[in-house]
């Protein structure tokens, strides 16, 4: 078996590997192998060390992984049980499967047999081992612990103990396990060892992460000083852990919100108008738009509405890869620890932000009266809404009089005042699109000696690369297209391409066929399906509109891969 030495190409590998069969962005792999030194070759470089890894692949004989070059990004393709990943996450989802324990049990040692030694010991990249590495570590322990439930259910607890020493050693600070460990020592007879390893444990929290223990090794500890017996063990429930390492960034509300009154009302009154069944809304919109920043605006007006609380989480990671359900699931638990519950039918109103598909978010949607729950992202989920009821509501950009109401609550009165045909001549540069007037607000605050029409002028002079603020990644409207691009299914990436690098304003399914070198049937149902990604707008008689920031980004991507793209790429 060959290994790899650390290497660049090393890198890039772990950072395929890690997402097998799909699509991982350039930005991603960039950031993997350089980190925040990334050369200004980094497009060159990161094509060449592709470059060598197909070579290494043909070296030493391996046919059953291809790289493929892909729009946004790469995607590596591997054959079936070829890696002990996916095979861990198969073996761990068939045991989830498992009614009987023994067998369920089975199905997590044979997981657990696959890991041997530390993941990633020869990838020199602290992006990856910070990103990457602490999930890992958390989908095995997630198996080590439900595997340590059933066998203290079973009264395997001297088997139990020996992964749990291990286990509890290599991570002192995860209280579930060290509940387990003391619960084992105690079922053994072995009262001492537990108050000791309580008492360790306590220690640990409070000299090193400064909290007490949590409720459960509390109780337990009292039982064990009592002498109580702790009746048959019972495998806690499951806790399926998603494949990726870290949850997205949480949801932050937004300052200087303006306009969208008749929206935001009539919103409210679509979530509070019938109590006696869930209430559900569904905000739609191109990225930009400012979905996230309504959701959570008009969360807070209809608050007093419900009393159990008002719930935001993000339905993505930090970049831009879905939640599972069942992760989401437990981080609202979490939220709701304390009150009367976020989704288990209470007066409670979630905000689920940048929702990817109906089936993502079916699994948490309230189910009782009282509750409600606002839903964002480029689908409008029809299929959803149908299903349980609700009501959507496409976003459009701004008008002038909001968008210049926007850059006057961040400017100032005076500021914007002194230049209000500037103004609006800069809302127009930004398209009215929420993301781009923040982001052109913020460089105007931070040099407060240029004035409204030297920002235009300069805006104009390449609007897409200045639509971005250099010190926060998020706040880049390049980078929010090019994400919402690399979600899409690469023909309709294609697709969406062809059609924004056209010199034609408006489209048609017959234009469209030309384009795309298909008949006009396809050709509609690809139009039909960019609109449904908020990509691309309907009009009157059978023809469609892409927003100029949109055309702009889809120009600019068209060139920087050096003409028209192709219905299939591949290097």
């Amino acid at each position: 078996m060959a290994v790899l030495p650390p290497s660049k190409p090393t890198i890039l590998l772990a950072a395929l590997l890690l997402r097998p069969d799909t699509v991982v962005s350039t930005d991603f792999l960039r950031r993997a192998i350089w980190g925040d030194e990334e050369p200004a070759s980094a497009k060159a470089a990161l094509h060449a060390c592709v470059l060598r890894l197909r070579r290494t692949f043909t070296k030493y004989g391996i046919s059953g992984a291809v790289i493929e070059s892909v729009p946004g990004g790469y995607r590596i393709v591997v054959e079936a049980g070829s890696l002990d990943l996916v095979r861990f996450r198969e073996l761990r989802a068939r045991a989830r499967a498992e009614r009987d324990p023994e067998a369920e049990l089975c199905a997590l040692k044979e997981a657990l047999a696959l890991w041997q030694g530390p993941p990633l010991p020869n990838v020199p990249s602290d992006f990856l081992r910070r990103g990457e590495l602490p999930g890992l570590v958390e989908e095995r322990l997630a198996v080590v612990e439900r595997a340590c439930d059933i066998e203290l259910a079973l009264g395997r607890c001297g088997q139990a103990l020996v992964e749990l020493w291990t286990a509890v050693r290599a991570h002192p600070g995860h209280e579930r396990l060290r509940e387990q460990l003391i619960e084992a020592l105690y079922r053994t007879g072995r009262q001492a060892d537990a108050l000791a390893e309580f008492r360790e444990v306590k220690r640990y929290l409070r000299d090193e992460l400064g909290v007490d223990p949590g409720a459960g090794l509390r109780r337990l500890e009292l039982s064990i000083l009592r002498g109580d017996p702790l009746g048959p063990a019972e495998a806690a429930p499951r806790r399926d852990v998603p494949p990726a390492p870290v949850p997205g960034p949480p949801v932050a509300t937004v300052s200087h919100f303006t306009g969208r009154t008749a929206e935001g009302a009539a919103i409210v009154d679509r979530l509070t108008a019938d109590r006696s069944a869930p209430a559900i809304v569904v905000l739609s919109g191109a990225p930009g738009i400012g979905k996230t920043a309504l959701a959570l605006h008009t969360a807070r007006l209809a608050e007093r509405h419900f009393p159990d609380g008002r719930f935001a989480v993000r339905m993505t990671r930090a970049d831009g890869r879905p939640r599972a359900a069942a992760e989401v699931a437990a981080e609202l638990d979490r939220m709701a620890a304390g009150s009367s519950g976020a989704r288990d039918g209470r007066r409670a109103l979630l905000v689920l932000d940048d929702v990817t598909d109906a089936e993502q978010v079916r699994p948490l949607l309230p189910t009782g009266a009282g509750g409600a729950a606002i839903l964002t992202g480029r689908l409008g989920l029809a299929g959803l809404v149908a299903a349980h009821g609700g009501w959507v509501h496409r976003l459009d950009t701004l008008t002038e009089d909001e968008a210049c109401a926007l850059l006057t609550a961040v400017l100032g009165d005076a500021r914007a005042g002194a230049e209000p045909e500037a103004l609006r001549e800069l809302t127009a540069a930004c398209g009215r699109f929420p993301l781009a007037l923040r982001i052109v607000g913020a460089r105007l605050l931070t040099r407060p000696r240029l004035t409204v029409a030297d920002c235009v002028a300069w805006l104009r002079e390449d609007p897409l690369v200045r639509l971005s603020l250099p010190d926060d990644p998020r706040m880049s409207v390049p980078k929010a297209l090019g994400e919402a691009l690399e979600r899409l299914d690469p023909r309709l990436a294609d697709a969406f391409l062809r059609v924004g690098a056209s010199a034609l304003p408006r489209i048609s399914a017959a234009g469209a066929a030309g384009l795309l070198g298909i008949p006009p049937a396809p050709a509609g149902e690809i139009l039909e399906r960019l609109v449904d990604v908020s990509l691309l707008e309907e009009e009157p008689a059978g023809h469609y509109r892409m927003h100029r920031l949109l055309r702009d980004f889809a120009r600019r991507a068209s060139g920087h891969q050096g003409g028209p793209p192709a219905l299939t790429t591949r290097r």
